[in-house]
Order: structure tokens, then sequence, then C-alpha cells
């Protein structure tokens, strides 16, 4: 039944071919000569199938998995150098028709408070982002087609992008809703969206159907099948991921690859993002409820993987995991974080008491941007701001080719340190922002073109100078 071309989500998701997948990279784990091979593979850079992917993560040989870490931080460096993109997420509304075991928002859950913002009150939660510094939002918004309805999703992207407060502007707006019509989809790409966002959850059917027993989204095929609608409606950006632990891990990690796969060989295009949340507590929610929850370890060794099978891939990380583990999984793939995080609905403008939660789950990393950004700054990454390719049109596979020609060096690193410097001048704390100059003259040297080095350095003495927003 395996058909990578397939629209129908049972052939380009095949069970039996990843019950395959599975049995193939258990009955070599032990190939060490096999393994060897696919690691010089991957050090070509042009990915790997999800069945060779399967075997890297299944190794067991110790100084073989320290190859496959080394190779993922290499390909990492490689591609998206020590860049790490700031983004924030902005819930405007938790009601939802779901039942969904695992997310507090499911709509039996009677202790968690309600909410869906006013314009007004987008308008507020927005200007409070914009005061953080952040130039980029990913909208989290509830299925609940009466109260959510895709005009009120619509009408807020205006909202949000129509609000400038001192030299804050959101240029950027990622939206993570419910899979819905390619007409929809079609009107979300008029209103100017950047990446559309959809997690798969768990891609086993049957324990797909388990978690989501009534509701919208209990139809598996109509969510699997949601990025070619999405693609057929002109998005070429989609994001997509799994929630692990929900189901055993290596079965979702080989049906996140196959999902990648099955994108690029059907539209020319990858997904844009892969996002690798992991399931954590929340209202009416408990991790002891789920057996498969994985352990730090295996998780680097996740992230390590997938940036090595699709290595042109932009990888994202939230702040439901703590400082020590994104620390490490930053080296080893990710591209994307969260910074200074609400999960609620309304929790940046007016912070929430414990008694009026609206939360979909716990933060694990609470620093604020600003630590984060120092904390960064530290690490030697360069946190970056940069909408400059959704802007000026290099999306889908114009953005995947500058990447595969190499080059993020001419093109992302000056837009990176000229946003950083944005950030540096309006929001940034004294300490914060010193770091950060010694950084953007260390990290001027290492743009290849002189040319565009020489113009990225009169941007930065223009933006010293109260300008904005210079790109490439």
């Amino acid at each position: 039944m395996y058909n990578i071309k397939s629209k129908q989500a049972k052939e380009f998701i095949d069970h039996q071919e990843i019950l395959d997948t599975l049995k193939y990279a258990y009955d070599n784990r032990n190939n060490r000569m096999l393994i060897e091979s696919l690691i010089e593979k991957a050090s070509l850079c042009r990915g790997l199938s999800h069945r060779e992917a399967a075997l890297l993560l299944e190794c067991d040989q110790p100084d073989l998995m320290e190859r496959i870490f080394h190779l993922a931080k290499e390909i990492k460096r490689k591609f998206y150098g020590n860049r790490i993109v700031m983004f924030a997420p902005l819930y405007l509304s938790n009601y939802c028709v779901n039942g969904c075991v695992y997310c507090p928002y499911h709509a039996k859950n009677r202790t968690i408070t309600r909410k869906k913002l006013s314009q007004e009150e987008i308008r507020r939660e927005v200007v409070a982002l914009q005061d953080m510094g952040h130039k980029r939002l990913a909208l989290e918004v509830g299925e609940d087609p009466r109260r959510n309805p895709i005009d009120y999703i619509l009408e807020s992207i205006r909202t949000i992008y129509g609000i400038h407060h001192k030299n804050g502007a959101i240029r950027r707006v990622n939206v993570n809703i419910a899979a819905t019509t390619v007409e929809n989809y079609r009107r979300l790409k008029d209103a100017g969206i950047g990446t559309y966002i959809l997690f798969q959850e768990t891609y086993d059917k049957e324990n797909y159907e388990a978690l989501h027993p009534t509701g919208p989204k209990s139809d598996y095929a109509y969510h699997t099948e949601a990025m070619d609608r999405a693609m057929e409606g002109g998005i070429d950006d989609v994001g997509i991921g799994v929630l692990f632990g929900l189901n055993t891990y290596r079965y979702d990690f080989v049906g996140l690859l196959m999902h990648a796969e099955h994108l690029e060989a059907t539209f020319g295009v990858g997904p844009h993002t892969v996002s690798v949340p992991r399931i954590c507590p929340a209202n009416d929610i408990s991790t002891h409820d789920f057996p498969n929850a994985i352990s730090d370890e295996m998780f680097c060794r996740i992230v390590a993987v997938i940036r090595i099978a699709v290595p042109y891939t932009g990888m994202i990380i939230s702040t439901r995991e703590p400082e020590t583990v994104r620390r490490r999984v930053l080296e080893l793939g990710i591209s994307q974080i969260s910074g200074g995080s609400r999960t609620s609905v309304g929790g940046y403008a007016v912070p929430e008491t414990i008694e009026e939660n609206s939360a979909q789950f716990d933060v694990s990393d609470r620093r604020t941007l600003d630590e984060i950004v120092n904390w960064l700054l530290d690490l030697g990454h360069i946190p970056s701001f940069c909408t400059a390719c959704y802007r000026e049109g290099r999306t889908g596979d114009r953005f995947m080719s500058l990447v595969k020609r190499g080059q993020i060096a001419n093109c992302c690193q000056p837009n990176a340190l000229m946003t950083l410097k944005e950030y540096l001048e309006d929001y940034a704390s004294p300490d914060t922002k010193e770091k950060g100059i010694h950084l953007i003259r260390e990290e001027l040297e290492h743009i290849p073109n002189p040319k565009i080095r020489g113009i990225a350095l009169k941007n930065l003495q223009e933006i010293e100078n109260g300008k904005r927003d210079f790109r490439f």
C-alpha cells in the first residue's frame, strides 16, 4: 500500500511500511559496517530515508552514536551557522470542541478557565510582545467553528500586522490552527501568514483515534492530509511535528520522516520546520497517563538524527523543555526557540494567577526574553529576529534552494546581526547589549562576501542612529 506520492494518508503513511522499517532497524542495530556507511552517506548532507534514519536511531554502539552526534553538529553549523531564530506563541482562544485526552483544552474539561481575546485584547497582547522585542509570533487557537471561525483568525492577523508601537512591529505571523479546507488555506495565504503549523500528534492511526475520541480532529485522514491541502492552497511553508510520548517514539519518528518525504516528493519541497515537543503536565493532564514518555537522552538522539535526515529543514523547540535540555539540542539541530513565552490566553499583557489558569501546558523555561538572549550570547549563538526571507518572497523551494546552495552566510547571517542590533538598541538590558555588540563585531568577519559585509556594517551604523528594518 505504501505510495509516497499518494494523496491518501493511509498510503503515504503506510502502517506496514513503518512496521517493516522498525524491524529492519532492529535487525540491523549491530551491523556496524552498514551503520558506518549510512553515517558516511549522511555526511554528504543530502539527507537520509526514513528507513536509514530509523537504523541510526536504533544504533546502540556508543562510539557510533558519538559520530552521529558530531555529524548532527556539523550539519547544523553548515546550514544554519550559530543563528537561533526567536519567536513567541500567542494564544487567542482556548475554546475547543475536540476531546483530545492529552490536551487541557478538551471539551469536557470543566476546571480550565475558558477565554477568547477580543481585537482590543489582542492589541494589548501584541504591544506587550513588542515591548519585549519580539518580531515573530505563532498564533494558537482551539478548534471551535462557532467561537473561533476562520474569519476571527483572519481579522486577528490583520490586527496584529497593523500594530506599530514605538519601534516594535510583528513582521511574521505563523499560524497553528486545526486542519481546514483548501479555500481557507488560500485565505490564510492571502492574509500574509508565514508558516502554517499543524502537529500530527501521532501517526499511528489506531492510537490517534483512541487519543481523539470526539470532535472534528478525530478524523485521522482529514488531519494527516492537511498539509497537502495547505500546499494546494498556496502555502509553501508548512511546519510538521509529533507530540513525543503519546505513542512509541520509534513509530512516530518514522512517520514524521515519511510525512516529510511525501511533501518533498509530491510538491517539490519538504516541510519548512519540524517541531519536537514532548508530552508535559497541564491542567487536568498528568504525564503518568502516558507511559511512552521519553528520556532526555533519547530526546537528544531524536533531534540529532532528524537533523541528519532532513538537513535543510528548520527545527523548533518550545519552552516545554528546561534550560539544560534546550542547551544541548541547540547544538544538535534546533534552529528556532521560543522565549519569554506564555501559554495562557491573554497572559502577556496581564499575567494570570494560578486560580484563573487558561494555559495549554506548563512552561519549564520561565526566563524572560532578555535572559534567554543573554544566555544565547554566552553560548556563542546569534539570537535572530529575522523575517527577511518571508518578506522577500523566499519561501518554499526558493528558501530551500538558498539553504542548499550554502548562501546562508551571505544572507541570513547579516540579517540576523541587523535584527539583533535592533533588539540591543531598543530592548536589551545593559549587560545583554554589551555582550551582543561584542558578538556582532566578531560575527561580521564571518560574512564571506566583502560587499555584503560592507553593506551590513553600514546598516548596523544606521540602526544605531535610529533607522530600522534593513534586510538582504
